[in-house]
């Protein structure tokens, strides 16, 4: 499983409305992309006060394996709302971090 997490640096005036318009359409994207199978999305809410460098807020996508998260970063939907993320974002894809896990590498405690 590949968990391909995207964290926002949102300009100021970027309201809760859109941002959730946002997270919504990329949700949407699970009913046309195969292998594509939860997505989790909204504030940060860790304590670590400082820690998040300015990403408040963010998504993760979780996806049975690389194809399926190629499909996505392919899709033409997908491309959409990457530029409504880009456009609300401080300094455009500067204000974007992604990082992607494969969950086979995840170590329990």
């Amino acid at each position: 499983m590949i968990r391909h997490c995207v964290f926002i640096r949102f300009k100021t005036d970027t309201s809760s409305v859109e941002k959730n318009a946002i997270y919504a359409d990329i949700a949407a994207l699970k009913a046309h992309i195969p292998g594509l199978l939860a997505v989790h999305a909204g504030a940060n809410v860790s304590p670590e006060t400082g820690m998040d460098k300015g990403y408040g807020d963010g998504f993760i996508v979780d996806f049975a394996n690389a194809h399926a998260r190629d499909a996505y970063l392919d899709d033409a939907e997908h491309a959409k709302v990457g530029a409504r993320i880009i456009a609300a974002s401080i300094g455009g894809a500067n204000g974007i971090f992604v990082f992607d896990i494969e969950a086979a590498d995840i170590i329990d405690a």
